[in-house]
């Protein structure tokens, strides 16, 4: 499952690739350095609450829109999380064998 920190990064750099907009310009215009930004976008920093609303303000995207679509995101990852191995084919018993298939033809 991934990380809340990870899910917002993901979601606002979807926003601002879907308005066209450069990393650099957001981050300007919110008032964050384009290396803290982009540390947020990739999930490797974590957005306090002020940054959070000045990035969303400078995308025009409201606070609640982006949290309600984290949310979204993290119940989806939660749901497959969950449901994925009552789906999954069963493992090969012998996981060696298929190697050793390999290496013999």
């Amino acid at each position: 499952m991934p990380l809340l920190r990870a899910a917002v990064g993901a979601r606002l750099r979807r926003a601002r690739t879907a308005q066209g907009r450069s990393l650099r310009e957001v981050a300007a215009a919110a008032g964050v350095s384009t290396g803290h930004l982009s540390q947020v976008e990739r999930g490797q920093a974590e957005a306090s609450s002020e940054v959070l609303r000045a990035v969303c303000r400078s995308l025009s995207l409201p606070q609640a829109v982006l949290l309600r679509a984290v949310a979204a995101d993290l119940a989806l990852a939660e749901t497959v999380a969950v449901l994925a191995p009552a789906v999954a084919p069963a493992a090969d018993p012998v996981p060696a064998r298929a190697a050793v298939q390999a290496l013999a033809a």
